[in-house]
C-alpha cells in the first residue's frame, strides 16, 4: 500500500488563534500530528508514505528531512499549491502503480477504525475509489455524501439533502481515480470536492466506507477535542 499526506497548508486560522507552531508540528500525543499519522499508516503494508511540505514552513521540511533519513519509505515534497488537490497531484505523481490512501495531516482519526478501512480497501476489487466517510458532522463546510444501499457513492454536495454521510477527507484511490487528477486541473478545477464529484461523473466506481468519528483540527479550540477524543491526557 501506498500512502500520501497533504501538509502543504499554511495552517493560518490556529495561527492567528495563537497557536505557536505550523499545523504539522502540533501535538496531540508525544509527537508532531504529521509524525503520529505516519506512524498509524506505516503499521499497515506500507511500501511508501509521500509526504507534501509547503516551503513556507521550513520548521515542517526540515522535520520530514530528517525524518526521512531514518525511514527509508519517506518521500518528501516541497511544494507550494493553490489548492489541496493540487497537492494530492504533486505529491502522487510519482507514487509507483497500485492503490493510495490519501489524506490530509489534520484529520484525526482512531487507529483501529483506519486499519479496518486499509483492510477493505486492500482486499476491494470493485471499486476505483475507496472514500473513508462518517456520519459525525462537526465541519465548518462539510461535504455531505450520497450513497446508495450497498454504499456506492452516486453523489457529493456541498449543502444537506438527507444525507447521513459526510466526507471524511481519507480517499483510496487506485491508478484508475489518481490519473484523473491530471485532466481536471488542465480544465481549471481546485479542491478535493470538486475532484470527488470528477470521479462519480466521470463515471468511476466510488465507494464508502463508514469511519465511526472523523475529527479535523482547524482551530485551536480543535485541539483539545482531538485529544479528548483519542482520551490522550495532557
Amino acid at each position: 500500500m501506498h500512502y500520501a499526506i497533504i501538509a502543504a497548508g499554511e495552517g493560518s486560522r490556529l495561527a492567528q488563534e495563537g497557536v505557536p507552531v505550523p499545523k504539522p508540528m502540533v501535538r496531540l500525543d508525544d509527537r508532531p500530528m504529521l509524525k503520529r499519522l505516519i506512524d498509524i499508516f506505516a503499521a499497515y503494508k506500507a511500501e511508501s508514505i509521500s509526504v507534501i511540505a509547503n516551503a513556507k514552513m521550513p520548521e515542517v521540511c526540515e522535520y520530514l528531512e530528517a525524518l526521512a533519513q531514518e525511514m527509508p519509505i519517506l518521500r518528501v515534497v516541497v511544494a507550494s499549491t493553490p489548492s489541496s488537490m493540487h497537492s494530492l497531484r504533486e505529491v502522487t505523481r510519482d507514487i509507483p502503480s497500485g492503490k493510495v490512501i490519501a489524506t490530509t495531516v489534520d484529520t484525526i482519526f482512531h487507529p483501529e477504525d483506519f486499519y479496518r478501512y486499509a483492510e477493505a480497501f486492500d482486499a476491494v476489487t470493485d471499486a476505483d475509489a475507496f472514500m473513508g466517510v462518517t456520519d459525525y458532522i462537526d465541519d465548518e463546510k462539510p461535504l455531505y455524501v450520497r450513497t446508495d444501499d450497498k454504499l456506492g457513492i452516486t453523489g457529493f454536495f456541498d449543502t444537506d439533502q438527507g444525507d447521513r454521510y459526510i466526507s471524511g477527507g481519507i480517499y483510496g484511490l487506485t491508478k484508475k481515480a489518481v490519473d484523473l487528477l491530471a485532466p481536471c486541473i488542465e480544465s481549471g478545477m481546485s479542491r478535493m470536492r470538486n475532484y470527488q464529484r470528477a470521479l462519480v461523473d466521470n463515471g468511476l466506481r466510488v465507494q464508502a466506507f463508514p469511519f465511526g468519528k472523523i475529527i479535523d483540527v482547524d482551530h485551536a479550540s480543535d485541539i483539545e477535542k482531538a485529544r479528548k477524543f483519542l482520551n490522550i491526557s495532557q
